[in-house]
């Protein structure tokens, strides 16, 4: 089994496994978030000239989607805020094609090779978008990263949690999780103080200079193993095809989906949200930033450590989802209130949304070796796309109720399916992970 297997240098080692997704991760997250962090400099006067005021006509979903297919094709200039979102969608949508042909790459070809191609991919187009002259041009960029970020956390977690004793993964993962969200606060940092042309370039580098860390690391016995005994791996007909498996990707999916309601709609649209519930001051949307994935990286170190301690992710995973809902409802109703109140609450909210550590680690141990990448590479990335459901579903709602009661209502159904997801996937902890999906 597991212990049995862990004879060769590299799995003597778990921990340079450790590190090296950790910095990835780190650079993953900061490529990640750095248009979140340079959506109004990038897109307004300082960069491609678009108005920053949003129109505030009202248009349903339908008509809301549509208007995003303009602007993504040059048919329509848009404002900061509907370019935003629309370059936002795009990118999460490529994260989702990603996460499957990374995750299907990662279980065909090997944890390392996904890791470090996805590197190599998404610190390309990064580098690239520091050129970029059109909205369209910027899309088709975000994109392309977009497939990139898809493969450098499910990668880097399998690789870690098939490296490390069964009992003790849920630290390895905590590790790569908390230095994860340090790559945000990396990129409000930069984001807010250089020039957001600049801040591509040097997430790009960083990425680049990744890649040097490959020479050391050998890919996981348990995956040599699979592949010598030629198991089906990465099939998605054996995901789609059983309803047992597709229930528990669902399930996985479901307890990420309240951390990008967070991620997607309050750290991106802060300045939005916070003139909408009445702040007496404008918000900054790198602060906005810094201080939620400050909160994030220590509810990482948090979530990671109660999950080990308890001997339960489900257990961890349904208290920072209450603790979120609570968070949320504070936020939302500082009316009259200065913009240190709202960074504090963005902070709180961020903290809730800690739980990724956990919720990345249970990604890993809820499948078999055949078939564990694609679902930790992808699961991620489902989550990641909510964001779209979240973001479009906010959007339509505003018209009608406003910013803040519309968010409170589609935090509310993100909220109750993250629940429902913990509530069908039974206890994970301490699963060997040394089988074969069937």
């Amino acid at each position: 089994m597991q212990q049995s297997g862990a004879q060769t240098s590299g799995e003597r080692t778990p921990w340079l496994a450790v590190l090296v997704a950790s910095l990835g991760y780190f650079v993953d997250l900061y490529d990640l978030v750095i248009f979140s962090v340079v959506r109004v400099p990038s897109l307004g006067a300082k960069g491609l000239g678009l108005p920053e005021e949003p129109d505030t006509a009202g248009t349903g979903f339908v008509e809301g989607l549509a208007r995003t297919v303009r602007i993504l094709l040059g048919q329509e200039q848009g404002d900061v805020t509907s370019a935003g979102s629309a370059i936002l969608d795009v990118q999460l949508t490529g994260m989702v094609i990603g996460g499957f042909l990374w995750g299907v790459l990662g279980d065909r070809r090997g944890r390392l090779t996904t890791l470090f191609g996805s590197i190599a991919l998404y610190s390309t187009a990064n580098m690239l978008n520091a050129f970029v002259a059109t909205v369209p041009q910027y899309a088709a960029l975000r994109f392309i990263a977009g497939i990139g970020l898809a493969g450098e956390l499910g990668a880097g977690v399998t690789l870690v949690s098939e490296l490390m004793n069964r009992h003790h993964r849920g630290w390895g993962t905590m590790i790569v999780a908390f230095a994860g969200m340090l790559g945000p606060v990396a990129a409000s940092l930069v984001g807010g103080w250089i020039e957001w042309r600049y801040a591509y370039l040097i997430g790009g580098a960083m990425g680049f200079a990744l890649l040097a860390l490959r020479i050391g690391l050998v890919e996981s016995g348990m995956f040599r193993r699979s592949a010598r005994e030629h198991a089906r791996r990465g099939d998605l007909r054996m995901l789609f095809g059983s309803w047992d498996r597709l229930r528990r990707l669902l399930s996985v999916v479901a307890l990420g989906s309240p951390i990008w309601f967070i991620g997607g709609v309050v750290f991106v649209f802060g300045p939005e949200l916070a003139r909408a519930i009445g702040c007496t001051e404008p918000v900054r949307p790198a602060i906005v930033v810094l201080c939620g994935y400050l909160g994030a990286a220590a509810g990482d170190l948090a979530s990671g450590a109660a999950s080990q301690f308890l001997r339960s992710r489900r257990a961890v995973i349904a208290g920072a989802i209450l603790l979120l809902a609570c968070a949320l409802a504070g936020l939302l109703t500082l009316g009259g209130r200065g913009s240190s109140w709202f960074y504090a609450a963005t902070a709180v909210a961020g903290f809730a949304t800690g739980y990724w550590a956990v919720f990345v680690t249970v990604a890993g141990e809820s499948f078999g070796t055949n078939l564990r990448a694609t679902v930790a590479t992808s699961a991620p990335n489902l989550v990641r796309w909510s964001a779209v459901v979240w973001v479009n579903a906010w959007g339509a709602l505003k018209p009608a109720m406003g910013a803040a009661t519309a968010a409170a209502c589609v935090a509310a159904v993100a909220i109750t399916v993250g629940l429902l997801g913990v509530w069908r996937l039974p206890e994970p902890f301490g699963r060997d992970l040394d089988w074969e999906e069937s």
